[in-house]
C-alpha cells in the first residue's frame, strides 16, 4: 500500500507540474516577452483583426495578388482542417487541380505569357501557407496594376518592398507574405492612383 501512495502521489505532482505549471510558466513568458507572436501575428487595422501573418486567407479577385491554394476542408484556409493534399504528382486529381488553376490565371490575366511559377497552381504541405515566392508576386504585378490603374513599375517596387529575407541570413526561401502586400495596396488607393 506505502508504494501504491507514493506512486500515486507522484502521478498527481507530476500531473500538476506538467499539465498546469510549466503552460502557465510558458505562457506568462511568451506573452511577456513576445505578445505578438504569443497571441498568433493577428493583424488588428482600427481595432478589427483582418487575419493573421501566419495563416493564409483567399484572394480571388482581379485587383488583389492571389495566394497559393489551400487543400484544407471543407473551405479553403480552414486552419482547424489543416494538410496538404497527399496527392502525388502522378495522380490524376492532382494533374486536373493544378490545370484549373492554370486556366483561372489565364483568365484572370489573358495576355500574360511569362511560366507561371509552382506555388501559384500548387497546395502547400499545411494548406495554409500565407507566403508566396517573390516570382509569384511579380507574375501577378501586372495583373494587379492593371486593375488598380496603377503603374507595373509602382507595383514591382511595392512588392520587392514586401519580400522578407531568409530567416538568419540563410534559413528558408524569400517570400511575400500576401495578406501584408494585399493590406499595403488597400491602405490607400488613392496614393497609388496619383502616381
Amino acid at each position: 500500500m506505502r508504494l501504491l501512495r507514493q506512486s500515486l502521489l507522484m502521478l498527481g505532482l507530476l500531473a500538476v507540474l506538467t499539465g498546469v505549471v510549466y503552460p502557465l510558466a510558458v505562457t506568462a513568458l511568451a506573452q511577456w516577452f513576445w505578445p505578438v507572436r504569443a497571441n498568433g501575428n493577428l493583424i488588428v487595422v482600427n481595432g478589427r483583426t483582418l487575419g493573421s501573418e501566419l495563416i493564409g486567407q483567399r484572394f480571388q479577385d482581379t485587383n488583389h495578388f492571389w495566394g497559393r491554394p489551400s487543400a484544407t476542408a471543407p473551405y479553403p484556409y480552414n486552419a482547424a482542417s489543416s494538410a496538404g493534399s497527399n496527392l502525388g504528382p502522378s495522380n490524376g486529381r492532382l494533374r486536373a487541380a493544378v490545370e484549373e488553376r492554370l486556366a483561372a490565371l489565364r483568365v484572370a490575366d489573358p495576355g500574360n505569357g511569362e511560366p507561371v511559377p509552382a506555388d501559384l497552381v500548387t497546395a502547400s504541405g499545411s494548406g495554409l501557407d500565407p507566403h508566396i515566392s517573390p516570382a509569384a508576386a511579380y507574375y501577378q504585378a501586372r495583373r494587379v496594376a492593371r486593375a488598380r490603374r496603377i503603374p507595373e513599375e509602382r507595383m514591382r517596387e511595392l512588392i520587392e518592398k514586401h519580400i522578407e529575407r531568409r530567416s538568419l541570413g540563410f534559413l528558408g526561401e524569400p517570400r511575400v507574405n500576401v495578406l501584408l502586400l494585399n493590406l499595403a495596396l488597400d491602405r490607400d488607393p488613392g496614393d497609388h492612383e496619383k502616381e
